[in-house]
């Protein structure tokens, strides 16, 4: 059956808005873990626009599920990743101007850098997975450039299908790319644009060990409360018997 990670990064950027103390995306990951999750996702921006370099310190001392930290494949955040020690690091691309993610990781463009912070994070004893779209080429060099642990499939375009054929071809994509990476020994996640509605068509897909989700449960979470709206999804996740 597969989990579900609750990223907790716009909690923060609520906060952020007033430069203020709450709400607090260390309050809300704890009452994610009442409300059922399997672990907590936040990641630290270079600009820092969210969450702070506070946040996950005081994560990594009071998360009692798993702690996985999203970040870019550079030098300083590596060493933010070595210092705090979450039991997983996700790399992600990132650029300034964007609101959030925008696609996977191009592993064959950047294979030296990526390379080097995967192993990095590996003696460290952290797992490493990569963001990547559902596209082979990427799934294939996450494994062979890269010797990552898990790669986390990219669901934006999917998500975002105007169509029942785009989103079709969109589910196809991603059910061959978790076939895949099982098949080269990488675990499997995914992530982006999920919420109540459309992970129904992913939860047959078989590979993918956790969803990854955020947006949707904070947005839920501001009617229903943050335990209650985690509750909701892993009861959706859970009925299908994924």
């Amino acid at each position: 059956m597969a989990g579900l990670m609750v990223n907790v990064d716009h909690i923060a950027t609520v906060r952020q808005a007033r430069r203020g103390d709450e709400p607090d995306p260390v309050l809300a990951a704890a009452l994610a873990e009442l409300g059922g999750c399997d672990g907590i996702i936040v990641h630290l921006r270079e600009d820092r626009r969210h969450i702070q370099d506070r946040d996950l310190e005081l994560l990594r001392q009071t998360v009692s599920s798993r702690l996985n930290l999203e970040m870019a494949a550079v030098p300083a955040m590596v060493g933010k990743a070595r210092q705090i020690k979450p039991e997983m690091a996700t790399l992600v691309p990132e650029k300034r101007q964007e609101l959030t993610t925008e696609g996977g990781l191009d592993i064959l463009t950047h294979r030296t850098s990526v390379r080097s912070a995967v192993r990095a994070l590996q003696q460290a004893g952290i797992l490493v997975s990569l963001f990547v779209d559902p596209d082979p080429r990427q799934v294939n060099a996450a494994k062979k450039e890269a010797g990552a642990d898990f790669i986390e499939i990219h669901t934006g375009s999917f998500a975002e299908a105007k169509s029942a054929a785009g989103q079709q071809r969109e589910v196809q994509r991603i059910r061959r790319a978790a076939a895949l990476a099982t098949r080269l020994g990488l675990g499997v996640n995914a992530g982006h644009g999920l919420n109540y509605t459309n992970i129904k068509r992913l939860l047959d897909i078989k590979g993918i060990q956790e969803f990854s989700i955020g947006h949707s449960i904070i947005a839920r979470a501001l009617m229903v409360g943050m335990r209650q709206a985690v509750r909701d999804m892993v009861a959706v996740i859970h009925r299908s018997g994924a």
